[in-house]
């Protein structure tokens, strides 16, 4: 008899930003605007890109594993990009 893996609904966040040494053209820009701006102050500004996921999955390491895989296939590019994700809720 097969076994009934039922599927659980989980979410996750995808966070996902360049890697360190990489050129952040986008961020100098938006500091420079703030600098312009009269914010002062402004040291750093590193841009990035947040995912939130909705899925089904048998457990906690099998949606590990699924959301790893879509990071490297297709949310980053693993030459320039580094990412980290959360699994902030299961139904």
């Amino acid at each position: 008899m097969k076994k009934n893996h039922k599927k659980k609904l989980f979410s996750a966040k995808v966070f996902v930003r360049l890697k360190d040494g990489v050129l952040d053209p986008q961020g100098s820009t938006i500091k420079r605007a703030l600098l312009d701006m009269g914010y002062k102050g402004i040291e750093e500004i590193k841009t990035g890109k947040v995912f939130e996921i909705s899925f089904g999955s048998e457990d906690n390491k099998k949606s590990k594993v699924l959301l790893d895989e879509i990071c490297k296939k297709l949310l980053a590019n693993p030459v320039i990009e580094k990412y980290r994700f959360e699994i902030v809720s299961k139904k």
